[in-house]
């Protein structure tokens, strides 16, 4: 089941943010959650190889990947030791994978949701974060992957954790069906990855639609709806916290990408006539 929850002003966003459960062996409070921020509430959930090689995305991944693994070698030297890394690597360099992103951090989330490449479009719409519960999800996998979270007293897998039990795309096709997803936490290849609070998803090719998925096998995920009448008053709000363009995207062009923001000017009833 999906449950939709409105953000209306400011005080809701406390809901979102402060969702964590209080952990008696650690005596802390700990989130079981992660975050996928959409700009516009009618996106769908799609990795970017369903949106890129559409109904031959089962043909073309392994084309995709073995090029990749081909010109990317004199770059990563590793890379044919683990199908994991050319997809983890792929996927953050752009490359349409399987995989689909989501953040540990719901202010992160957030800012993906009130961003636009086009800043005069930022209000004009809706936008969303979505919210999963890892600690559901790990429930659905089948019993091997649930022993090796537990043999590692882990909560994620990682590239290495994952290895032991599958190196083989069509292996893990046929463990996951459409019923279960692994959700993987890649290793920190650059300051990028750990910024933005990164993990993934990895989207079995008989899952063709992700968010049917949630609605029928789990009770935890929710949909944010971010009105676009207070987009702008989120993301200034989000700047005074840092979370902006200059930390999602380390370097000079995503701290052109935050100037360019912070010092737009808005279009007034006069401009649009």
């Amino acid at each position: 089941m999906i449950k939709t929850i409105y953000i209306n002003n400011l005080s809701d966003i406390y809901e979102l943010i402060s969702e964590q459960k209080y952990d008696t062996n650690k005596d802390r409070h700990r989130s079981s959650f992660l975050y996928r921020g959409l700009s516009n509430e009618t996106y769908t959930l799609k990795t970017s190889l369903m949106r890129n090689c559409k109904n031959k995305q089962q043909y073309l991944e392994k084309c995709i990947l073995r090029n990749f693994t081909k010109y990317a070698e004199f770059n990563e030297p590793h890379i044919k030791e683990s199908v994991w890394r050319q997809m983890i690597l792929g996927q953050h360099h752009g490359l349409p994978t399987r995989l689909l992103d989501w953040s540990y951090s719901p202010l992160v989330a957030m800012h993906f949701a009130c961003s636009a490449d086009n800043l005069s479009e930022l209000d004009k719409n809706n936008s969303c974060v979505w919210k999963i519960d890892i600690e559901e999800i790990n429930s659905l996998l089948p019993k091997k992957y649930i022993d090796a979270l537990a043999k590692n007293d882990a909560y994620l897998f990682t590239m290495d954790m994952l290895e032991t039990i599958t190196t083989d795309l069509n292996a893990y096709d046929n463990d996951m069906l459409d019923q279960s997803m692994v959700l993987i936490e890649p290793p920190s290849i650059d300051q990028r990855i750990i910024n933005q609070y990164s993990y993934f998803s990895v989207i079995p090719m008989e899952m063709e639609n992700i968010e049917a998925f949630f609605e029928q096998y789990t009770n935890n995920t929710c949909r944010y709806i971010i009105p676009n009448n207070i987009k702008w008053r989120i993301r200034d709000l989000l700047d005074q916290m840092n979370i902006n363009e200059r930390i999602m995207y380390p370097g000079l062009d995503g701290l052109s990408t935050w100037l360019k923001r912070h010092y737009f000017v808005k279009d007034t009833p006069l401009d649009n006539k």
